[in-house]
């Protein structure tokens, strides 16, 4: 799990954002709409939803990835 976070860390220049939108978190996870809405619903992945975007904190998606098991 460490050496996929390096290679997002490294490749990703969304990172220099603090907030992610939906899309962009999906694309650095690689995962799929359904399994973005269960790490919400869970509790794994703050969001903040303003009007009808959410935004994640890139912080957020790092301490997901360094986490390991969370996903």
């Amino acid at each position: 799990m460490s050496e996929i976070a390096k290679l997002v860390k490294s490749n990703s220049p969304s990172q220099s954002k603090q907030w992610l939108k939906s899309t962009e978190v999906r694309k650095l996870l690689n995962i799929s709409p359904g399994t973005l809405q269960n790490l919400r619903i869970n509790g794994t992945l703050r969001y903040t939803k303003i009007g009808g975007t959410m935004y994640y904190k890139s912080a957020d998606i790092d301490s997901l990835l360094e986490g390991g098991n969370n996903a």
